[in-house]
């Protein structure tokens, strides 16, 4: 290993933040933003710009009454607590633990060393998981197009059949083709790469990226901020126990390791189809309404 690689791989790691660095300079306020601290003018506007439509007034309406209505609430977390935040709190929390137990991070994080155990060479480990990671980063680009014609719940839904049966495909062929020397022929080693990719690909135009948007949607304004820190710190603290148990795991799971993290992704599915309310196109306003009185698990915690 050459003395200076740990050194190149951090020094690399300045790369993107210098992209999200310069992103952060040139982003636009979002409306509901500008409403919150005072500037109607110029967050109806940027409406208008985002909507790409003159008839924005019923919905700006809407954010400045919605804004107004989180000017009143003075102790957010206590509110956050209550009855009426438990369902948006447990949700996002769950969310948050659920993209940990996929197994995206440990994939991720330790891709060469899993590629090795299968047989890969040190070099051709390497390159695969370079691949991967470019697959991770592209396959985020289709959320993009995606996210605001297909329902949340469904997108969910598909990219955990298309996670579970990568994730149980892997487990299969390690189970029954891995070789007394630890190693896979190189036709079912380029199989399971391939596998990897879809698994990486389906997290990453899904329960990636909706981790962080479902939280934006399902806390009122008024307690937005508060329960958006609860989703960042149990994200934390999450991919902080997976990649401590992760290796261990692997060394005392060997190939089973993928069955436990499909096992995971079916919860998933069962969670978005009986739990998760539909979050696509609803109102600020109109979310406690729509989205948690008419649900048939939640309700509850929504009567008068």
């Amino acid at each position: 290993m050459h003395p200076t690689g740990w050194r190149t791989s951090l020094g690399l790691a300045a790369v993107p933040g210098l992209v999200i660095l310069t992103g952060s300079l040139i982003i636009t306020e979002s409306p509901l933003s500008l409403v919150e601290r005072g500037k109607e003018t110029e967050g109806k506007e940027a409406l208008r710009k985002y909507r790409g439509v003159e008839e924005i007034d019923a919905e700006f309406e809407q954010i400045v009454a919605a804004c107004e209505q989180a000017r009143q609430v003075k102790h957010p977390y206590l509110k956050l607590l209550g009855r009426s935040g438990v369902p948006p709190l447990f949700i996002t929390i769950t969310i948050q633990i659920f993209q940990q137990y996929t197994g995206i991070n440990a994939i991720m994080f330790y891709a060469s060393v899993l590629l090795q155990t299968m047989g890969f060479k040190s070099d051709m480990s390497l390159l695969s998981s370079l691949v991967i990671g470019l697959v991770n980063v592209c396959s985020n680009f289709m959320l993009i197009y995606v996210v605001d014609r297909v329902e949340r719940r469904k997108l969910l839904l598909v990219a955990c059949v298309q996670m579970f049966i990568s994730q149980v495909a892997i487990g299969v062929i390690l189970s029954f083709h891995l070789l007394d020397t630890g190693t896979l022929d190189n036709s079912l080693a380029g199989v399971v790469v391939v596998l990897v990719c879809t698994f990486v690909m389906a997290f990453a135009w899904s329960w990636g990226p909706m981790g962080w948007l479902i939280p934006t949607e399902i806390f009122p304004i008024e307690t937005r901020t508060a329960g958006y820190s609860f989703a960042v710190s149990s994200n934390m603290l999450f991919t902080f126990v997976i990649s401590q148990t992760f290796l261990s795991m692997l060394c005392f799971l060997k190939s089973l390791i993928f069955f436990f993290f499909s096992a995971w992704i079916l919860v998933m599915g069962i969670f978005v189809v009986f739990l998760l309310p539909e979050t696509k196109g609803m109102p600020v306003d109109l979310m406690g309404v729509r989205a948690w009185r008419q649900h048939p698990v939640w309700n509850w915690f929504f009567k008068e």
